[in-house]
């Protein structure tokens, strides 16, 4: 196995790569071996952010004779302070997939779902899709087509959709990911935690992760310094089913029953406020409600949580003790993806509230306070026109404090006689809906309910065999995108340059989205030349100098002060001005005012809870198909319990590398996958790595590589607060994978299949 360090190395591209990889020289199909050592004469270095995942670290490339030969974290941007990680590193590996999408494509003849198109020009296929959208415009209304929407490059076709007129823009980010927790913490401080997250780990005395992977999500910044805050003395505690990579470097790992979360969260609040361990003075001056919270946990002991979580009580008093003794530098790190089980915003609301009892929000090793850099948006003088409310909803009081377009609920309202109207075209840009959404057979079902669907993308996922055109992007290393100027601890404004000129005959989305816009008749909606046009307005008009941010690729501003030893007078935008702890706008619409604890769905009979998450090198299943990345991890394996595997019923002693298949409880069998028997998982649960399994034949590389675990996510319960897809509810059970299966398997890698 690689450490870091060396795969930091491949990065560099030297012949090194081939003899690793066993490719040959022309770099798994490429006419010209595109990396190779640059020395320095003739080398330019230039400044962009990367787009492997969504934390957009900023990037200095490296380019020689027009190709790039590495790329290095810039140093002055406040993302990847130096460093990149290993997917960042890799980013040549996208640039110079042989695999990419190379050129439009039609499908003509066949039928949805069999991946079989033709060749086109930009002219052929933009005619033919601004055609089918303006037939849908016609006939439906503008509100008939949807957007779903992941990637910086997105802004491009949000901006377009609005000027069509329909609100239905989406991004699978939201109702599938971080929207739980952004509403439970807005809830609690009026506010949420942003992205990047408003967290100070290199400050942190205490850090305590709750189901978040820290270190396999390898969000850059975040990594560094957590890193950094363990070399410095911090402690940690890690409450996750699974023995994670952050466990083996904890105090305390406490392997919690999958689903019982906010019944832990409880007890630990039972525990600091009975023993009077919580900030007295900062929920005196700050807080709301602690009156009723200090009732609502009165009988949450650390016994009643030990039948639910399987976590003995001693240790849950410990624990409750051991985080709050660093108090208010006692970070609960709010996670990420935290759609889990349909309660996830209670516990969001939960983790938020025990962080206010330990005094953390606004103060230093706890959460901070951001802000960014004022750049004047460019002077458009069309509006957008109004339209019907956006379908996401069967009913306008469901989800009702959900303050994004539901990805999943636009799926759903695709089929007919589900909402209020119809949704009869997709545009899919750079997401790939039969992986992310929950329960792929309900997105094909929709698919097939569609007058038309295109996607834009840089490589041809399934989603991309599902549609009528596909359209090829230039990656993030090949084109200028919007600037970017987030809301951070340190404010900045940062730009996305190309560093080579667009490989095949792709293009970038702003000219797909202006090319768009000009033949729906919108083109005033696009009054600029260019991106690089457009970005230079408005750093103009902000008062920076645009050469100045090319050549550095970021401006660093001075922020307000970010917590209360700087200086932060704190402030809250909730219902009662301070810090929410009983919230009175939930109780007003029928839901908990504070978290109660719901028992999860137990498994039934010789099944077990699916767990998925990530792995430090790859970004979920964009990048398995990633050369580079590949080296270190190239496949999936199932994690089972150890004492589960020695006597498995049907199955007999399994071990690892065993092939086996997972069925679950609606009788979906998965791929092939090989067993990992360990003792770092319990044993009511297994978990694998999101992303293998792909079937698209245009993904050479990563087709039949591993199982997948989105087609086992054919349940989910819906957050009814929000409208998150609560995606841990699926149970599987383990059967020896049997010569059928890896025949099947060997189809789909060959592309039969």
């Amino acid at each position: 196995m690689l450490n870091r360090r060396q795969f930091i190395q491949i990065g560099a591209g030297t012949a090194g790569v081939a003899a690793l990889s066993g490719a040959s020289t022309n770099w798994w199909g490429l006419d010209k071996n595109p990396l190779h050592d640059p020395g320095t004469e003739g080398e330019k270095i230039i400044p962009t952010f990367c787009e492997l995942c969504f934390w957009k670290c900023g990037v200095l490339a490296h380019v020689k004779d027009g190709r790039v030969t590495k790329l290095k974290g810039n140093p002055a941007h406040p993302l990847s302070l130096g460093k990149l990680c290993p997917r960042g590193v890799g980013g040549t590996g996208l640039l110079y997939d042989p695999d990419r999408l190379k050129t439009p494509l039609i499908r003509r003849q066949s039928k949805r779902g069999e991946q079989l198109f033709e060749e086109a020009t930009w002219e052929e296929a933009l005619d033919l899709m601004a055609n089918k959208m303006g037939q849908v415009r016609e006939k439906y209304g503008p509100e008939a087509i949807a957007l779903f929407s992941h990637g910086f490059g997105g802004a491009w076709f949000s901006h377009f959709f609005k000027a069509i007129g329909t609100p239905n823009i989406s991004a699978p980010s939201y109702a599938q990911c971080r929207g739980p927790r952004e509403v439970g913490y807005y809830l609690t401080y009026g506010q949420g935690c942003g992205s990047p997250e408003n967290i100070d780990i290199e400050n942190a005395r205490c850090i305590t992760l709750i189901g978040s992977h820290l270190g396999e999500n390898m969000h850059n910044t975040q990594v560094q310094e957590f890193a950094d805050a363990m070399a410095n003395g911090a402690q940690l505690v890690v409450v996750d089913p699974r023995f994670s990579t952050a466990a083996g470097k904890a105090r305390y790992w406490l392997p919690i029953k999958p689903g019982t979360d906010i019944a832990l969260l409880l007890a630990w609040m039972h525990v600091i406020i009975i023993e009077k361990r919580y900030d007295i003075d900062y929920i005196d001056k700050h807080a709301a409600g602690f009156t009723e919270l200090r009732e609502h946990i009165a009988d949450k002991t650390p016994e009643w949580a030990h039948v639910l979580t399987g976590i003995r009580p001693e240790l849950i008093r410990e624990t409750a003790r051991f985080i709050s003794s660093f108090k208010p530098a006692s970070l609960i790190h709010p996670g990420r993806r935290t759609t889990w089980y349909g309660d996830d915003t209670q516990r969001a609301r939960a983790m938020a509230i025990l962080a206010a009892l330990l005094g953390s929000w606004g103060r230093r090793g706890g959460y901070l306070n951001t802000s960014k850099l004022d750049v004047p948006g460019f002077p458009y003088t069309t509006s957008y026109p109004e339209h019907r409310p956006q379908v996401d909803r069967p009913k306008p009081s469901l989800y009702p404090l959900a303050d994004e377009v539901l990805a999943s609920g636009v799926c759903d309202a695709t089929i007919p006689g589900t909402s209020s109207y119809d949704i009869k075209a997709w545009v899919v840009y750079g997401t790939n809906l039969i992986q992310c959404l929950p329960n792929p057979r309900q997105t094909k079902k929709a698919i097939q309910e569609l007058d038309f669907i295109a996607s834009i993308d840089v490589l041809p996922s399934e989603i991309c065999g599902w549609s009528d055109v596909v359209l090829p992007e230039s990656t993030y290393l090949e084109r200028c995108d919007e600037v970017w100027t987030p809301d951070y601890k340190v404010p900045f404004l940062a730009v996305r340059q190309p560093v080579v000129e667009p490989m095949y005959n792709s293009k970038p989305g702003w000219w797909i989205a202006k090319e768009l816009a000009k033949r729906s008749g919108l083109e005033d909606y696009f009054p600029w030349k260019d991106s690089v046009e457009y970005a230079k307005f408005r750093v103009t008009a902000a008062g920076y100098d645009c050469d100045e941010l090319q050549r550095t690729g970021v401006i660093v501003g001075q922020g307000a002060p970010t917590c209360e030893e700087e200086g932060l007078a704190l402030s809250f935008s909730t219902d009662s001005g301070k810090i929410d702890l009983y919230s009175k706008p939930l109780a007003a619409l029928g839901f908990d005012p504070l978290p109660q604890y719901t028992p999860p769905d137990e498994a039934p009979a010789g099944m077990f809870r699916l767990l998925f998450g990530r792995a430090p090198v790859h970004t979920f299943g964009r990048t398995v198909n990633n050369r580079f990345l590949s080296l270190i991890t190239n496949d999936n394996e199932v994690w089972v319990n150890a004492k589960v595997a020695r006597d498995l019923t049907g199955v007999g002693i399994l071990k690892t590398g065993d092939r086996v298949v997972l069925i679950n409880q609606d009788g979906v069998r998965s791929e092939p996958i090989a067993a990992k028997v360990t003792e770092r998982i319990r044993g009511d649960c297994v978990y694998m790595i999101h992303g293998y399994g792909h079937s698209a034949k245009g993904l050479r590389f990563a087709r039949g590589r591993g199982a997948s675990d989105s087609e086992l996510v054919t349940q989910y319960k819906v957050d009814p607060i929000m409208g998150g897809t609560g995606m841990n509810v699926n149970f599987v059970r383990i059967e020896r994978a049997t010569q059928a299966d890896e025949a099947g398997a060997t189809r789909v890698r060959e592309g039969a299949a």
